[in-house]
């Protein structure tokens, strides 16, 4: 795929032509579904239940996502994976605490299909604990470090990385998000912050009050993932 050729309703998660189902209410970029397949059969061969928890989200899921948190209806935590208290942060350590983790509505490469959430479905089965996604789940002593290390010997050789591998002050470790390289690459380097902006301008995002002076800060920060 060419840069030119994503629209940006697309990068933004508001249209995508190119989804294709990946079964379990799953859908993917068509480039992206037989090379997941692929490493999906091959960690299967090795012992391991790679299966999606996450793949497409679109604008309005994400908007969704960010008022569920702004509003407490579902957990805040910090870059360690701890929950932190809700009815003591204010509204600007809300927004970064939902943002270290949850991105904002146009700002999610879940929105292009190139990008999955996984997890080692049958070790978090017989492990019984609350899953909860965050990093120490995916280390020594985690349900899903044996798919860790997997991928880690293994994901480059199917095109995928992780785009959220090393905290820069954005984005919190997710060793479970990859991100499909080569067809990923035209829809971050279509973005821009002006669409951006207007996507969220236009938007039923909670909190506008709060986020839209510091937009351009966390377009470099979370979106680009650039940090501090």
């Amino acid at each position: 795929m060419v840069m030119n050729q994503v629209p940006e309703k697309a990068w933004l998660g508001q249209h995508n032509d190119y989804l294709v189902d990946a079964g379990n209410g799953h859908r993917l970029h068509r480039d992206v579904i037989s090379p997941f397949l692929a490493m999906q059969d091959a960690a299967q061969k090795d012992g391991i239940d790679l299966q999606l928890v996450s793949s497409f989200r679109d604008f309005d899921r994400q908007t969704a996502i960010f008022n569920r948190k702004w509003a407490g209806q579902a957990q805040l935590l910090n870059t360690n994976g701890d929950e932190l208290p809700f009815e003591a942060l204010s509204d600007n350590e809300k927004l970064h605490a939902i943002l270290t983790w949850s991105a904002l509505p146009g700002g999610s490469r879940h929105h292009w299909g190139t990008d999955i959430d996984v997890y080692d479905r049958a070790a978090v089965h017989n492990w019984g604990g609350k899953f909860n996604l965050v990093e120490r789940e995916y280390l020594s002593g985690g349900p899903c470090h044996a798919l860790s290390c997997w991928l880690a010997d293994n994901m480059e050789q199917f095109g995928f990385y992780r785009p959220f591998s090393v905290n820069t002050g954005g984005v919190a470790v997710e060793p479970w998000h990859l991100s499909f390289q080569n067809t990923a690459y035209a829809f971050e380097n279509a973005r821009h912050l002006d669409g951006f902006t207007k996507a969220i301008e236009q938007s039923d995002i909670e909190g506008k009050t709060c986020i839209l002076p510091q937009l351009p800060s966390l377009y470099n920060r979370y979106v680009l993932n650039k940090g501090l």
